[in-house]
């Protein structure tokens, strides 16, 4: 479709009322055409009486216009279209030559437009619907008048055939009517079907993050309370020899100075999450980097072939960063042997001097799959805890092939 069609539809769509009032008066031009047309043909014979043309014009006009607003009030619009139709046809009854009106082109696709409308665009509800079959019946009931009534005598076949007609006629923009309102029907559900679905999306997330957030937080927790635990006893230490071994004071507090700066740091990253307050504290020993052999070796038992590579040189970290980067691993090995369909996997662990680098590589050829379930709450957990340090976390397919998540850890409180 060209750029002019796109916009020209879209001006219909968001002027629907304008529109049919173009369309109205155009009719109405339409059919004033078409009975002058028909006026030009008897002029000729002055022994076919004419009727008058102002009651002619009126009757044209009372069939068209209504039709301008025939989205906005559906059921009125159709049955005064059809009142001014049928009494048009009794009062201005052509002679038989001219039979059956003086104009039948135009007037039939206003009344048909019009039954399209009352179908497609009526209100819900059984007071609708019977408007709908009275109107239907009364036009039928104007139809088998004219042909059985008021037409020129024929043989009765050419009689039911022509009946046919005008009632498959009349039902076309019913059936057409009905089909555009159920699919519209149908329509409205899927939006309203997946507008819950991504409320349930988003929903769904933003408690994964909760849920993560929290349990981020017992670990802190946990981190937090042991400088804690440590420095409140080596200050108990410290006031029993401050007087007799006063060098052995000032190292303990020395210590304590150390460990009450890190539980401080520690609490800042804290103060960044929330937590519920009903939640029950579970204090569990926290893992890290020192474990991964045993993480390792759980990968290997459920059929993943994981070779360990550690560069650098392995010193102490802070134990919220030690958690989360053996979270980070744990997290990738899970998802390969669930999702990744690999056989073999690297876990590199790069002890840099001012960062921790950490890289977990498979050679799953369901790598795009694995992509894919990987961005649920698995990565969610990932990026809260490379983010809580200042980190970068890549995941995605390798160029070579294989599925790598990639994370970085700042040890000076920088991102890499």
């Amino acid at each position: 479709m060209s750029d002019v069609a796109r916009r020209v539809v879209a001006g219909v769509r968001r002027h629907p009322t304008a529109t049919d009032a173009g369309v109205a008066v155009l009719l109405a031009a339409a059919a004033m055409v078409s009975a002058s047309t028909t006026f030009e043909l008897v002029r000729q014979d002055p022994t076919i009486d004419t009727p008058a043309k102002p009651a002619l014009v009126v009757m044209l006009l009372a069939v068209t216009l209504p039709l301008a607003l025939r989205r906005l009030y559906p059921i009125s619009v159709a049955a005064g279209v059809f009142a001014a139709f049928i009494i048009g046809r009794i009062v201005l009854s052509p002679p038989l030559e001219l039979f059956p009106a003086w104009e039948s082109y135009v007037t039939v696709w206003a009344l048909w437009l019009a039954l399209y409308t009352a179908v497609a665009h009526r209100a819900e509800g059984r007071r609708a619907e019977l408007a709908i079959v009275g109107i239907s019946a009364v036009l039928l009931a104007e139809i088998v008048r004219e042909i059985f009534g008021g037409a020129p005598p024929g043989l009765p076949l050419t009689l039911g055939f022509t009946l046919v007609y005008n009632v498959l006629a009349l039902l076309l923009p019913v059936v057409l009517g009905s089909a555009v309102r159920s699919s519209r029907v149908r329509q409205g559900a899927l939006v309203a079907q997946a507008a819950e679905l991504q409320r349930e999306r988003e929903e769904n997330a933003r408690r994964a993050v909760l849920e993560e957030r929290v349990r981020i937080a017992r670990e802190l927790h946990d981190v937090v309370a042991h400088h804690v635990s440590v420095m409140g006893i080596q200050a108990g230490g410290a006031r029993r020899v401050v007087r007799t071994r006063p060098d052995k004071a000032e190292e303990v507090m020395s210590s304590i100075e150390s460990s009450s700066r890190e539980a401080v740091l520690e609490l800042h990253r804290l103060l960044g999450f929330l937590r519920r307050a009903d939640q029950r504290e579970v204090l569990e020993p926290q893992p890290h980097l020192l474990q991964l052999p045993e993480l390792i070796a759980q990968a290997q038992r459920g059929g993943l072939d994981v070779q360990l590579k550690v560069e650098g040189e392995p010193r102490p970290l802070s134990g919220t960063l030690e958690v989360s980067a053996y979270r980070v691993v744990q997290e990738a090995l899970t998802n390969a042997l669930k999702h990744s369909g690999g056989s073999t996997a690297t876990v590199r662990v790069d002890y840099r001097p001012d960062v921790l680098d950490i890289e977990v590589r498979d050679d799953g050829s369901g790598a795009l799959e694995s992509s894919s379930k990987v961005g649920g709450h698995g990565l969610i957990g990932m990026r809260e805890r490379v983010g809580l340090h200042g980190g970068h976390l890549r995941v995605g397919v390798a160029v070579q092939g294989g599925f790598v998540v990639h994370a970085t850890f700042p040890l000076d409180g920088r991102a890499s």
